[in-house]
């Protein structure tokens, strides 16, 4: 099992920057993807950015390339999303997720994913 716990969301003005963390925790080491999701109201959920533990890569969905950024931490248990030239279109809850152990593939489709975090709200506006 995954534990994961989302922090930093909160409100910006557009063009702004943000940057949100994920606390992970219990069996890190059998997942090989985490990323990053989020949810608009009465949608579903949209993919943001994904990155492989073994180091080999990340992807980022379209909508973001160029201005979020997906990392981690040294220790492998702190997920982190910088979120630069922010938009109102960007206001959503923001989900980070690991992948069970099972699973081989990354990327950005919520179907790969096992283990989900609460969420943390992030909107952007004037």
């Amino acid at each position: 099992q995954v534990q994961l716990s989302e922090s930093g969301g909160g409100s910006v003005q557009p063009g702004g920057s943000m940057r949100l963390s994920c606390v992970v925790s219990g069996s890190i080491y059998s997942t090989r993807c985490m990323g990053w999701f989020r949810q608009f109201p009465g949608k579903e959920r949209e993919g943001v950015a994904a990155l492989r533990t073994d180091s080999r890569g990340e992807t980022y969905a379209d909508s973001v390339k160029g201005r979020f950024t997906i990392s981690r931490n040294s220790a492998g248990d702190t997920l982190y999303l910088e979120m630069n030239n922010l938009k109102p279109e960007d206001t959503a809850v923001y989900v980070c997720a690991a992948t069970g152990p099972q699973e081989t593939r990354c990327g950005v489709r919520a179907d790969r994913y096992a283990y989900w975090g609460q969420g943390t709200h992030v909107t952007v506006s004037t």
